[in-house]
């Protein structure tokens, strides 16, 4: 049955996608909000629906991705201040995983940037108002840039027969994209960006529609040629991008939380000559070391399930740190997640115990992430 709306609030507060019809069609059981806007956080069961992206293909709306569009003669010089990563390695066409930073390196978001022309990028954001904080730097910085939140809605096609889904929607030359890479389409007059992206670890694609009054339509599009392939629509599945080592803000980081805490280092571009916020409190924090990291951490005993607040990490029977994802592993057939913790307890294999509401206390230790395919050979490959 289509999910009770009267179980959440409502109003014209809380934006509704441009998929959100079709969510409502097919199934959504239940939604959160994200980037203030409904998000269906699934249509089933969780565990069948994890089975189903490892075997089949899954469709999920994530127009929550609410994009912030830089553009103008100073588009590049402006979103290069916002990343420590380089952007002068970043071609038109391409896409990067980026984080934004805050003066003191904690993580304001944690997006993927598209640059779509020498000075015009898309933001796909996580549950944070970039949108704000980019206009508001940008009323200082003294560059000319036009900032907005255009008219893009993206949906993630997910699984090891997406290629043949998105194949058979836009061609040859969408299965011949690179990982973080992407075209720009037209579907019988449906504006669309293709990327080899997703969040989950597996083969899998983004496709940007470009007009939110063709939400119903594409999604028909895509589920009809995902039919021969087993196609079912889901929720992002935790389970998956747990394994996959895939943080998620909010829960995982936040703005408290800098760059290298996060254990993102890969996101800072060390030689980048450009400014960028937070340079010089990451340059410092580089040089003295961080207190505390997340780390992996397996937790022993039967299954728990996802857990809703952040569990506190004991040490001695002293509270240290704090799981901040867990989520039994079918596949693993073990408790798996992240915890942030003092420096001196994240070496490999540091034992811990961790307090689970209505559960009590559980042994654990400190395991590396991800927990599978850390060369990525799932979703570069196939």
């Amino acid at each position: 049955m289509p999910f009770d709306m009267s179980l959440i609030q409502r109003g014209a507060r809380l934006r509704r996608s441009a998929f959100f019809a079709a969510t409502q069609r097919w199934g959504a059981q239940a939604y959160t909000v994200y980037n203030h806007t409904l998000f269906p956080i699934c249509f089933g069961d969780l565990e069948e629906e994890y089975w189903h992206l490892i075997h089949h293909v899954t469709l999920w709306d994530v127009a929550v991705e609410r994009q912030v569009e830089i553009t103008g003669p100073d588009a590049f010089t402006f979103t290069n201040l916002l990343t420590p990563r380089d952007l002068s390695r970043c071609a038109v066409g391409q896409g990067k995983y980026v984080v934004i930073t805050a003066e003191d390196g904690g993580v304001i978001n944690d997006p993927v940037l598209l640059r779509l022309g020498e000075n015009h990028f898309w933001l796909a954001l996580a549950d944070s108002d970039v949108l704000l904080w980019a206009r508001g730097v940008a009323l200082h910085a003294g560059l000319r840039v036009d900032i907005r939140e255009p008219d893009v809605s993206p949906l993630q096609v997910q699984g090891p027969k997406a290629k043949e889904v998105v194949g058979a929607l836009f061609g040859e030359d969408v299965l011949k994209l690179r990982y973080y890479w992407f075209l720009e389409r037209s579907l019988d007059g449906i504006p669309v960006v293709v990327t080899r992206t997703g969040w989950t670890g597996e083969v899998g694609y983004e496709i940007y529609l470009r007009d939110g009054a063709k939400g119903d339509e594409l999604w028909e599009r895509i589920m009809e040629a995902g039919r021969p392939h087993e196609i079912r629509p889901a929720g992002p599945s935790d389970i998956r991008r747990i394994e996959a080592g895939i943080l998620n803000w909010g829960a995982d980081m936040t703005l408290d939380d800098n760059v290298y805490e996060a254990g993102l280092d890969r996101l800072v571009d060390v030689d980048k000559t450009a400014d960028y916020i937070g340079k010089e409190a990451l340059t410092r924090i580089r040089a003295e070391g961080v207190k505390r990291k997340l780390v992996g951490v397996e937790i022993a005993g039967d299954r728990l399930e996802f857990n809703a607040v952040k569990w506190p990490v004991l040490s001695d029977g002293i509270a240290i740190g704090r799981v901040t994802s867990a989520i039994w592993s079918p596949r693993l057939r073990k408790n798996i997640g992240y915890a942030m913790v003092p420096i001196t307890h994240a070496a490999l294999g540091t034992p811990l115990r961790v307090l689970v509401p209505e559960a009590g206390e559980r042994e654990a230790s400190v395991a590396a992430k991800p927990f599978l395919d850390p060369e990525k050979r799932i979703p570069k490959g196939r």
